[in-house]
């Protein structure tokens, strides 16, 4: 799979452990940044990272921050992304199983990193379930269409 990571300074180091993780089970990953500890502001990067999403160059995003609140709130403002902020197993498995995010959040001060990396796992290997879940997420794309049309 193709992977593409964004995180702030907060998140930086956790990205370096997940982007290492996934080279090593095989996966491509690319990083939009940030590339340093120095501080910055998360919302630049995770938009950047849910756009390579949106635009196909990636299956699945990754974005991380101190907290990953702020970070999943970035990235959904991109049209077409159900970005999910994580911080276990279970919030992984149903963030893909029911509403088929197509981007994970976790918060690097809150998620150490081996359990950080078991989400990642859990949440890659989900699948969307469909069935009673597919008119909810059609009530949320028509919700993102009225916003992004002005209506």
């Amino acid at each position: 799979m193709r992977f593409v990571l964004g995180s702030d300074h907060a998140g930086f180091r956790l990205k370096k452990i997940l982007a290492d993780h996934l080279v090593a089970a095989g996966h491509e990953v690319s990083d939009v940044g940030t590339y340093s500890e120095e501080p910055v502001d998360y919302p630049i990067f995770c938009a950047a990272a849910a756009r390579v999403v949106i635009g196909g160059d990636a299956d699945l995003g990754i974005v991380l921050g101190g907290s990953g609140q702020g970070e999943a709130i970035s990235a959904n403002k991109v049209h077409g992304v159900r970005a999910a902020l994580c911080h276990d197993e279970t919030t992984a498995r149903l963030a893909r199983n029911h509403n088929n995010a197509n981007v994970l959040s976790m918060g690097a001060r809150f998620v150490a990193p081996e359990l950080a990396i078991t989400i990642l796992d859990v949440f890659i290997e989900a699948t969307f379930q469909g069935g009673r879940h597919v008119p909810r997420l059609d009530e949320i794309a028509a919700i993102e269409s009225e916003e992004c049309s002005g209506g």
